[in-house]
């Protein structure tokens, strides 16, 4: 454990005998030092490289005051909007304004503005000059080019160009803060920095750089956007490739080539680093920081994806070569966990963006790079994928055996086509026998073929052998546990008839999901460029994409067809889609063709029930509820959902904002 938290205060900089720090790192988010947080390791990376770091959470933004609390630093200001980019942080798929900041105290929000990183920029200009500024994190990392932002509806620029920064920062940046803090120091050009992970602006094009369409280029010309970002997408690989120019205005923005992945040794060097694994105390008059609660007994054991979900952010912020920590390391971890105020027994999660990867997918990766024109797992598997789990499995087996653990979780993202192609390990098995509580979160997202190919992910053939399998595996071990399905609706390519077979396959299959997500252009995603462009990059085939809300709102009400205040909505869309068959009585019929009236006395004269007594269905028939499922506590033994197997289950909202940093959805 840490000696003790980084400086917030001026007095708490003199007592630790500096006259003033080297770097203020400003950041969104309240201050945890947990290395869940990507702002713990960085400052935790620089403190251990010996600068001075004083932190500076979630600043009065309203005036440049608060940014002035330390002076002036001796190097710079640091800054990142946080775990996740403010928008999303602030805004639903709806564009809904959120209620709740996770990552804020109390779980309040209002602590930070949109478009944080812009405006902490501004304010620090404001109060120093031309002081450095290097920026990093999600935010700053997924807006390096420019992009379509889904807020404004438009294309905006660089964040780098919008923020005004000096440098920006992207991917994990553990290595690259070292570099860049010393080019910094030196007061080297920044116009000259060629440290990989970074972009800087310059006024010409070095030689060896790729030129991709201007940022006004891309904002009024739709293909140009399209073919733009097919660059930078096959252009993510730090071995294979190239350093990137796009014009904005008069200067250029050079991206830097992507930094290779941490090692195994620098990766565990890093979670070895002091850590308060808290939030920092000023926070507990408002009740600590809600996103500690889903890390705090968790280890990150994983980075990187190559599982590629083009919906997904990872393969522009990670990347898509899999390293992680020793076992060694995982296992000293969760030593550690137990010795930890407030633990139960219980170890939540071990995994990352997808808990079941280890190494990278084929030998060739960490000497050739990623494949430019094939995927690891998609469409089908590649034959030079090696599908190997048993060193996560042992890994599992000795942290359940350490003193003082009763049960380890995997709440991270399962891939299930990747666990179907292992033929060596039994990790299925044991994760049914051992590591689920009740239930286990996979995410098929559809159904459809069409859809599926535009979202990245496996035909529903496999999702169906997966679920088959997990059945037997449960059977095996006298269990009966449960699946619960994520789908998402309006992804670009997702008709209205796509969207009723899924309904259609929900209501075979019995499947009942809580809650569902619309897509959500977010930044950096092949999806997002599909949504804007209305193109397939990879292709450059048109693609449909429901933008009109009326029918969005149809293909969101379809996947909760048996909620009687959507039947309106998924009448309209049957009507639409010309299915009237599906309206009826039958067992393949999602709703009914009518309503019946309640009537106000029956023939022996009592008075009708409640309303909500009488629903749409057969005659004659008790539909009953919905299934029950309590949410999964390890504590305590679950509440079963309704539906075994195929479906049930209360998944945790995908309309709220991730509460658990760095994990993806898979």
């Amino acid at each position: 454990m840490a000696k003790g938290f980084l400086p917030v205060t001026m007095d708490e900089v003199r007592a630790l005998g500096w006259d003033a720090p080297d770097f203020v790192y400003v950041t969104g988010d309240a201050y945890v030092d947990h290395p869940s947080f990507g702002l713990a390791i960085i400052s935790r990376v620089l403190e251990s490289a010996g600068y001075k770091v004083a932190m500076l959470p979630q600043p009065d933004w309203h005036s440049c005051e608060s940014f002035k609390v330390f002076g002036k630093p001796k190097i710079g200001f640091l800054v990142t909007a946080g775990v996740i980019d403010s928008m999303v942080n602030h805004y639903t798929a709806a564009k809904k304004p959120r209620s709740e900041d996770a990552y804020s105290p109390g779980g309040k929000a209002g602590h930070r503005p949109d478009r944080a990183t812009i405006v902490y920029c501004n304010r620090i200009r404001e109060a120093f000059g031309s002081i450095p500024i290097a920026i990093g994190g999600v935010e700053a990392s997924l807006r390096r080019f420019a992009h379509y932002d889904y807020w404004d509806n438009r294309v905006r620029n660089s964040m780098l160009v919008d923020a005004g920064a000096d440098v920006l920062m992207f991917g994990m940046g553990e290595r690259s803060i070292l570099k860049v803090a010393k080019w910094m120091a030196e007061k080297k050009p920044f116009h000259e920095m060629r440290i990989p992970g970074t972009c800087v602006m310059s006024d010409d094009v070095p030689e060896g750089f790729i030129e991709i369409q201007s940022s006004a280029d891309v904002a009024k010309d739709k293909v140009a956007y399209a073919e733009a970002f097919k660059v930078q997408y096959d252009q993510q690989d730090p071995i294979r490739g190239k350093p990137i120019a796009q014009k904005h205005g008069r200067k250029y923005l050079l991206q830097n080539i992507p930094d290779m992945p941490l090692s195994e040794k620098e990766l565990d060097r890093v979670y070895a680093l002091q850590y308060m694994r808290a939030w920092h105390p000023m926070y507990d008059k408002d009740g600590g920081i809600p996103a500690i609660e889903e890390v705090q007994f968790s280890i990150a054991s994983v980075r990187g994806c190559f599982g590629a979900c083009n919906f997904c952010a990872l393969t522009f912020h990670q990347g898509r070569i899999v390293t992680s920590r020793s076992k060694q390391s995982i296992v000293a971890e969760g030593r550690i966990l137990t010795h930890l105020p407030g633990f139960k027994g219980y170890i939540h999660d071990v995994g990352g963006p997808t808990a079941n990867f280890r190494k990278p997918a084929c030998d060739k990766q960490l000497k050739c790079g990623t494949c430019a024109h094939r995927q690891c797992l998609f469409p089908t598997p590649c034959p030079n994928m090696k599908a190997d789990q048993r060193e996560y499995v042992e890994i599992l087996q000795e942290l359940r055996q350490l003193p003082g653990v009763k049960k380890v979780f995997v709440r991270s993202g399962i891939r299930f086509d990747y666990l179907m192609k292992d033929k060596k390990s039994n990790f299925l098995s044991e994760l049914v026998r051992h590591h689920i509580s009740g239930q286990l979160k996979v995410a098929p997202e559809h159904i459809s073929g069409r859809v599926l190919h535009y979202m990245g992910k496996p035909e529903n053939d496999v999702y169906n052998d997966f679920v088959h399998r997990y059945k037997q595996a449960n059977e095996a071990a006298g269990m009966q546990q449960y699946l619960v399905p994520y789908f998402m609706s309006s992804h670009p390519g997702c008709t209205l008839d796509d969207a009723i077979a899924l309904a259609v396959y929900m209501k075979k299959t019995k499947q009942h999901p809580d809650q569902v997500q619309d897509f959500y252009p977010t930044p950096g995603t092949l999806s997002t460029a599909m949504f804007f462009t209305g193109l397939d990059p990879r292709d450059m085939k048109p693609v449909y994409v429901p933008r009109d809300p009326s029918e969005k709102a149809m293909q969101r009400a379809l996947m909760h067809y048996f909620k009687p205040q959507n039947r309106p909505l998924v009448l309209s869309a049957l009507k639409k889609a010309g299915r009237e068959d599906l309206i009826g009585w039958g067992p393949e019929c999602l709703i009914a063709p009518y309503v019946r009236e309640k009537k106000t006395e029956d023939k022996n004269g009592k008075k009708p029930g409640k309303p909500g007594d009488h629903k749409p269905g057969k005659p004659g028939e008790n539909r009953g509820g919905k299934g029950r499922n309590a949410k999964a506590e390890p504590a305590r033994q679950e509440r079963k959902p309704k539906h075994p197997v195929k479906g049930g289950g209360k998944p945790a909202s995908r309309g709220e904002a991730p509460k658990r940093p760095g994990k993806g959805r898979r």
